[in-house]
């Protein structure tokens, strides 16, 4: 069944093995997570356990979010999302959840938002090839041709400048290699999406190891 918790990227460092071989982790604060709704098949038509982390300031609040958070006797949250295929039966409404859910070896998928790029051309956004820049070329960082005459239109799908970044971008397969639960921090080797503060969701690997 799945486990998961929410939490915070903090940042990159280094961790030494017993060999002396260096490992890059990304920091991760999760502190404890509080279980706002238990969802069921009956009442919901899906399983699936809300969580919520870090209390959302009081401006933000509306009279539906208190009243839901009041049902878990905590504080509105400000990250919420919800856990599908969770155990259902192993957690109660306001129950708070650790890092300690995890341990050192484990395999966890992470999802975030990716960082914002703006509006970029082809050549950052999808790795094009540019055009010569000799004398005479018009054909420098410009997309290319934009399909066959014939259609008289350019399909769906055609790669072209536009936003990049800031999508949801989940990375799987990751290894936890150290909890400190004194700290609620997850140190999780190589990289998450995301900037530094990015909000980050952790569940155990789908596809296992």
């Amino acid at each position: 069944m799945t486990k998961g918790i929410l939490g915070r990227k903090i940042g990159m460092t280094q961790l030494f093995t017993d060999s002396g071989e260096v490992v890059p982790v990304t920091v991760v604060e999760a502190e404890p997570n509080v279980v706002l709704q238990k969802k069921s098949l009956e009442n919901d038509g899906y399983n699936a356990l809300q969580l919520g982390y870090m209390d959302e300031k009081g401006s933000r609040i509306n009279q539906a979010t208190k009243g839901h958070a009041e049902k878990a006797d905590t504080a509105p949250k400000r990250y919420v999302r919800e856990f599908r295929n969770a155990e259902l039966d192993d957690y109660e409404v306001g129950q708070e959840i650790s890092v300690e859910v995890f341990q050192a070896g484990d395999k966890i998928d992470v999802t975030g938002t990716s960082k914002g790029k703006g509006f970029q051309g082809t050549i950052k956004r999808y790795n094009h090839a540019r055009g010569p820049v000799s004398h005479g070329s018009r054909f420098h960082r410009a997309p290319g041709s934009l399909g066959s005459i014939d259609a008289m239109r350019v399909f769906k799908g055609q790669k072209l400048p536009g936003q990049m970044g800031h999508e949801q971008v989940t990375i799987q397969n990751l290894e936890v290699v150290k909890v400190d639960s004194e700290r609620n921090l997850l140190l999780v080797k190589g990289n998450v999406p995301g900037p530094k503060k990015g909000f980050l969701k952790i569940t155990s690997a789908v596809k296992g190891n």
